[in-house]
């Protein structure tokens, strides 16, 4: 098994931290991990990527080259990442913040994840814990124990219920949605 997944959107929307989570919780259910970070220079607003290589392997090469799991929280990243799915990927989209979706060999998953985040928390901070319940309950990358733990551990603190509260939100939608895209 090896899963490459890309998260990418703007800075800001803490999806660096959503990818250390992702890994953590990897990690804790006993894979190999690979987790690297990409941001433009500015601290808000500038291009933001995450990636993580989840394998039952030795990862031999670091970097995602074929990814079969996509985060897309942004137009910018959507109309630069959308693409590189692989065919039958997984491609998730924050359907509140992308206007259009460029073809894809992926198989696109709509959600509002900002929008969730903020009805479960008040906060669009929290979008990104929101986007790893979606993420995980779609793509079933790690256990959910996993992720809660990995989430209670990453997030700043004093935010943890709070980011909790996202995830637990996150996997609602995507579970009230089964398959539907």
């Amino acid at each position: 098994m090896r899963r490459e997944i890309r998260l990418s959107g703007y800075g800001g929307q803490g999806l660096i931290l959503a990818g250390i989570i992702l890994a953590e919780a990897a990690m804790h259910d006993g894979h190999e991990v690979v987790q690297s970070q990409s941001y433009g220079p500015e601290a808000r607003g500038g291009a933001s990527r995450a990636e993580v290589i989840i394998s039952d392997e030795p990862i031999d090469y670091p970097k995602v080259t074929n990814p079969d799991v996509l985060l897309l929280m942004s137009d910018q990243a959507c109309k630069r990442f959308a693409g590189s799915a692989c065919q039958g990927g997984t491609v998730i989209v924050d359907s509140g913040l992308i206007t259009s979706i460029p073809e894809t060999s992926g198989v696109v998953y709509k959600f509002p994840i900002t929008d969730i985040a903020v009805e479960a928390t008040g906060r669009s901070i929290s979008a990104n814990v929101a986007a790893l319940g979606v993420l995980n309950t779609v793509a079933k990358l790690v256990s959910p124990e996993s992720l809660k733990n990995a989430v209670s551990s990453r997030v700043p603190r004093g935010t943890a219920e709070v980011n909790l509260a996202a995830l637990r939100a996150g996997i609602a939608a995507a579970e009230a949605a089964g398959a539907e895209r």
